[in-house]
């Protein structure tokens, strides 16, 4: 039998970010996950500054054998629509491959890592858990994602949720693909669907292609929105090969829609596993990682008392770094407009430099507004 005081189910961002902000309380922290690390990872994969700032990441030290893109801006338009580029003239995010940049969050954390392990059981004894009838931790953080068992163990019905389904490939091209790319490494390019609630994404990561799209999944048919974002990318020249393989999916929960339990006796939900992406853009690594530094402040206050109510200041402060979760204008303006006229209304403002630089992107996208936890 092992122990600890806190084992976080999950070794992602958010759990080892977590993990990494608990290394100097004293605690004795485990993580628990069921792949082996560096792991295939399915995401569009970029960190803003805020990020490197709050995990006092040294960018030197982070490209060294890895990928770190440089990205000073965006192109951004409604697919057919009229395209926008949008340049910042200095790097404002950073595009990462996940196998690398999750793989190097959990080496630095501290924690004691348990990998090719999924939690199979859960069970409450005492004031402590018992999981896989092998390890005893006072305090359970689920950080697995969407699909959390530990969320699943409060009651979270991911089959039932409203959730945005995504779908996406990431390789790296050889020659021939390259000279048939015409996307700039330095500037991603974003197309919103039609009726606004999703968009695609070709991004570049130096010679790593990722595509892909997400969209607020209401029964509206994702592989066929996704095969024609990619026939658009084809006829507009912007990649001209047949992509090597089938995309893969994931799905996650974004902010407003999230109903979670995030806090009970001896648990904490963390990143996706609470549901905290963001509402507009769907990014979910730099509010995975807050949630995390957030849960190591709540954990250490609670000194020992891990009870609900003695975690209760968890639950305020993500309420007071993501508000409530509630619809946000644009949003609610789209919910309530036929699909033509939203149509025809996103087609005008996404063809707007200022709403593309000051609404899409700077708010929707990069949170340049909201400066990183201290």
């Amino acid at each position: 039998m092992d122990s600890c005081d806190v084992l976080i189910v999950g070794g992602g961002p958010a759990g080892s970010s977590c993990a990494w902000a608990l290394r100097a309380s004293g605690l004795d922290v485990a993580i628990l996950d069921r792949s082996v690390f560096p792991r295939d990872k399915v995401c569009g994969g970029w960190i803003t500054p805020a990020v490197t700032e709050e995990l006092r990441i040294d960018l030197d030290e982070y490209r060294r054998g890895r990928v770190l893109q440089p990205i000073a801006g965006f192109l951004t338009g409604r697919m057919g629509g009229t395209e926008v580029v949008t340049d910042y003239g200095r790097p404002i995010s950073y595009g990462i491959r996940r196998c690398e940049f999750d793989t190097f969050l959990l080496e630095r954390c501290g924690a004691r890592i348990f990998q090719g392990a999924p939690l199979t059981t859960l069970e409450r004894s005492g004031d402590s858990w018992l999981v896989n009838s092998a390890i005893k931790a006072r305090l359970i953080i689920g950080a697995g994602g969407h699909f959390c068992p530990v969320a699943r163990s409060l009651g979270a019905g991911a089959r039932s949720e409203v959730a945005v389904a995504a779908q996406e490939i990431e390789f790296e091209m050889d020659p021939s693909q390259h000279a048939r790319c015409s996307v700039r490494a330095e500037l991603p390019e974003l197309f919103f669907c039609a009726d606004m609630k999703g968009y695609g994404w070709c991004f570049r990561k130096e010679n790593f292609l990722n595509i892909g799209l997400g969209r607020l999944d209401e029964g509206q048919g994702l592989p066929q929105h996704v095969a024609a974002f990619v026939e658009f990318l084809k006829t507009t020249g912007k990649v001209t090969f047949d992509l090597p393989a089938g995309m893969r999916g994931h799905a996650y929960l974004i902010y407003r829609e999230a109903h979670r339990r995030v806090v009970s006796d001896g648990v904490l939900l963390i990143g996706d596993s609470a549901g905290l992406a963001y509402s507009q853009s769907g990014e979910g690594i730099r509010p995975a990682i807050e949630s995390g530094l957030l849960a190591a402040r709540a954990i250490v206050a609670a000194r020992g008392d891990y009870s609900e109510s003695g975690l209760a200041k968890y639950r305020g402060l993500l309420q007071s770094r993501f508000g409530d979760a509630k619809e946000d204008w644009s949003t609610a303006i789209g919910r309530r407009l036929p699909t033509r006229v939203m149509s025809g209304f996103a087609r005008l403002l996404l063809a707007s430099g200022w709403f593309s630089r000051h609404i899409v992107l700077d708010r929707w996208f990069l949170h340049r507004d909201v400066p990183a936890l201290v």
